[in-house]
């Protein structure tokens, strides 16, 4: 067994960007050892006046897109202007074995390697709510250690990507070109979400398409509601194989940014994501604060045996267990 720090020592290896340290309270805060919880909410709290200055992006797309070498490409542009990046993915957790994949690091295998670059993936596991608050703070942590770009990769199209969109300041939607019909292939409500989209694996045979595809994204997005900021979401083709375009979207998200502050709309976005954040992690202390009183098991047993037999609404048994 490891041996356990102290919360100053967790505290002052995070700031000096002590990398062992990092992955050490990392873990620390995905702990659900309720003695770990209390060192890492004193870690945090400690940590936190350290935070907020990064540009937090998150990245999604369909399955094939290319996120991956899409990230290692983008990470090493970014590193090669001076910054310091970290990367939190998620990844999807097997519903049956419970283990999960955790192959980012082989997948970015330069990014990786790379001394300014910091990889964690973390396990979906069964409650993609769970995630959220995890990221949240594994991000702050990764503030506080010193890197200045946060993207958080997400495992696919679906509630993920809601979840990412409420704790990022730019949400990029990797679209991929001469995949069939595209513009049914992709849900609205996830291209809505989309600051920008962009066409990856435009070179060689398949640029022309990037392009074509390129367009329909430029039409079809100006049949959707503006956002209220002023920010009309661009449409950008680019190639993680070749490098072209990598910079273009780097200086788009810069652009995005600085309209954010001139206007007001980024410091309200982050208030709004605080909000939700604490909602979120009400939510769940309360609904661990139900499950763990004492005889719950018991009464939920009888409840779903009353359920299961017709005896009762389902309606009527949480009204049951509620009012007990």
């Amino acid at each position: 067994m490891r041996p356990r720090f102290s919360s100053q020592q967790y505290i002052d290896g995070v700031l000096s960007g002590d990398r062992l340290l990092l992955s050490r309270a990392i873990t620390l805060i995905e702990s659900r050892l309720a003695t770990d919880q209390v060192l890492a909410q004193d870690v945090l709290a400690a940590v936190a006046p350290h935070t907020g200055r990064s540009v937090r992006v998150g990245i999604t797309g369909v399955p094939g897109v290319g996120k991956s070498t899409f990230i290692e490409s983008f990470g090493l542009h970014l590193i090669g202007e001076g910054h310091r990046l970290a990367v939190l993915a998620v990844d999807p957790t097997s519903q049956r074995s419970g283990g999960s994949l955790l192959g980012d690091k082989t997948r970015m295998e330069q990014l990786s390697m790379n001394p300014q670059a910091y990889i964690r993936p973390t396990p979906a596991g069964d409650s993609l709510g769970g995630v959220a608050h995890r990221t949240r703070e594994t991000m702050l942590l990764c503030e506080a250690a010193g890197f200045d770009v946060i993207l958080i990769e997400t495992v696919g199209v679906g509630q993920s990507e809601t979840l990412v969109h409420g704790m990022v300041d730019f949400f990029l939607l990797l679209m991929l070109a001469g995949a069939g019909d595209e513009l049914q292939g992709m849900k609205r409500g996830i291209m809505e979400l989309a600051d920008a989209l962009a066409i990856t694996k435009a070179d060689a045979d398949n640029r022309q398409a990037a392009n074509r595809a390129q367009a329909e994204y430029q039409n079809a997005l100006h049949l959707f509601p503006p956002t209220g900021t002023g920010w009309f979401p661009p449409v950008l083709t680019c190639s993680a194989l070749t490098g072209e375009g990598i910079g273009e979207v780097w200086t788009m998200i810069q652009s995005h940014q600085q309209k954010g502050e001139q206007q007001g709309f980024r410091a309200q976005r982050r208030q709004e994501q605080q909000i939700t954040w604490f909602r979120t992690y009400l939510r769940q202390r309360l609904e661990h604060h139900f499950f763990a009183q004492p005889g719950m098991a018991e009464q939920l047993q009888q409840a779903e045996a009353a359920v299961k037999t017709g005896e009762l609404l389902p309606v009527q048994a949480v009204e049951r267990l509620l009012r007990k």
